[in-house]
């Protein structure tokens, strides 16, 4: 029987068991000696509770010989993580009164918003969420998002560890091909399940990255809105109700504009289609690694070993997505300006403060986009912005929400360049659409089939240098041949 990690076989001159040995003996070819699973485990940055890390990797172990679902990815194995991984920074309930004043300030916020958007209320009721609840929610969109990146490093992964196993080793495992494959997709759903866990603990609402990752729910995270607001030294009930308006915008857009969602997670797939692992750089590590070296782990993790490779095809789906994001979070910050001013003093603060944070992101969220090589921030935000602004003040509030009423009709990243010069660009390009329609008409019509009479040649006088039938004699007034003015040389044939 497979023993655990932290149980040797108690003699020098027997193996540990496979887990140890074959970690040991992959990386860097150390054997079992100097491998510690727990000094491994904190340097890639998973739990260092001994209780906790021996539950992990005895469910590694047991997902050698099962895949917890279709495909090399374990995502039971994830989804158990991330809860985990939320669990351990200490993740309360949502009490009554938190849950009331999540939704008091959702109302509110609606109301607010009414003034300033063409978008009517969603009428959904306000939640408060703990962070447990919250990857509860988005765990299925998470799956969908990261799938095919996640296949490709498991399938990656368990090729560099196949090509570097030692041949007694395939020997003492039996053989299993399978289990590599398992293995992979269970170190990959591990540091997954810890990236969302560790996310879970910054979000502050369902939307707050700006990818819809819940349907129709409108939701709070009070704990984290509280770790949000520390050191700003404004009061907690304007923090709240500010996040809350943002949430509400979101909630209204998402609802009313419903190809939005789906064209925002195809651009995501659109780019995770074409991940490419580096194999090789896989191999680089299994070589350099040091087990009795927890720093070189970290360092190898740390360095973008599992990076995607990307594409000319990627790199124009990123554009679109970030584009997308942008025009996405720009209106919302907009809104909520405005919904925001004259009403709630610490308003500007605020919006200063929610920009900073979505420009950088947060630790867990560079975890994830080391992870799956996707960053989830809209770079441009404040261009957009100042886009949806210039909008609202040339079209009105209507005119404004109305770019939303078909993908074609969004604004390009040559236009985040030129906010201003929008609206002459639109109408230029609408103006040559036109003209195709009008075309098109004619030529369904049959108008290019029918013929035009000749227009008649006017009349020309000899002044206007026509020219003489052949053996005429043109003269001028006085008498003279029309040549020009030069004698003739010759007489006339």
């Amino acid at each position: 029987m497979m023993t655990t990690p932290d149980k040797p076989s108690g003699h020098d001159d027997e193996p540990q068991d496979p887990l140890s040995e074959l970690f040991g003996r992959l990386m860097g070819g150390a054997g079992a000696e100097g491998f510690d699973p727990a000094e491994m485990a904190k340097a890639a940055g998973l739990p260092s509770d001994p209780n906790l890390l021996r539950q992990m990797f005895e469910q590694v172990q047991a997902m050698m010989t099962s895949t917890g679902g279709d495909g090399p990815v374990n995502w039971q194995l994830a989804h158990e993580h991330a809860r985990r991984t939320a669990a351990a920074a200490k993740d309360p309930s949502v009490s009554a009164t938190q849950n009331r004043e999540v939704d008091e300030a959702l109302r509110l916020a609606e109301l607010w918003l009414d003034r300033t958007t063409d978008f009517p209320g969603t009428g959904i009721i306000g939640r408060g969420w703990s962070r447990a609840e919250w990857i509860e929610a988005t765990m299925g969109t998470w799956r969908r998002l990261t799938e095919p990146v996640a296949n490709s490093i498991a399938t990656a992964l368990s090729t560099a560890m196949n090509e570097q196993m030692p041949e007694e080793m395939k020997g003492m495992l039996g053989g299993a091909s399978s289990m590599l494959t398992n293995m992979g997709g269970a170190i990959f759903g591990m540091q997954l399940g810890a990236a969302i866990g560790a996310l879970s603990g910054e979000v502050v609402s369902s939307s707050d990255i700006g990818v819809p990752l819940v349907d129709l729910e409108m939701a709070l995270l009070p704990a984290n809105v509280a770790s949000f607001g520390e050191g700003l030294g404004l009061p907690e009930g304007d923090v709240r109700l500010y996040l809350a308006v943002r949430e509400a915008a979101h909630a209204r857009l998402f609802m009313h504009v419903p190809w939005l969602r789906a064209y925002l997670l195809g651009a995501i797939e659109d780019y995770a289609r074409g991940i490419h692992i580096d194999v090789s750089k896989i191999e680089e590590l299994a070589h350099s690694i040091d087990p009795g070296n927890p720093e070189s782990i970290q360092e190898a993790l740390q360095g973008g070993v599992f990076m995607p490779q990307r594409t000319p095809q990627q790199d124009a789906a990123l554009v679109k997505l970030e584009t997308a994001l942008a025009l996405v979070e720009g209106w919302v910050d907009e809104l909520t300006a405005a919904a925001t001013e004259g009403v709630l003093p610490s308003a500007g603060a605020l919006r200063e403060a929610v920009r900073r944070r979505r420009a950088t992101g947060g630790p867990a969220e560079h975890a994830f986009a080391s992870l799956v090589g996707l960053e989830l921030r809209p770079r441009r935000l404040r261009d957009a912005a100042t886009l949806w602004a210039s909008l609202a003040q040339e079209r009105g509030i209507a005119g404004r929400d109305a770019i939303w009423k078909h993908p074609d009709l969004l604004p390009t990243p040559e236009d985040l360049d030129d906010p201003k010069g929008f609206s002459a660009r639109r109408s230029q390009a609408e103006a040559q659409d036109s003209e195709v329609d009008q075309a098109l008409e004619k030529l369904l019509a049959g108008g290019f089939d029918t013929p035009t009479e000749p227009e008649s040649a006017p009349e020309e006088g000899p002044s206007q240098g026509t020219a003489t039938e052949p053996g005429s004699d043109a003269t001028d007034e006085e008498g003279n041949a029309d040549d020009g003015g030069t004698p003739p040389s010759g007489p006339r044939a």
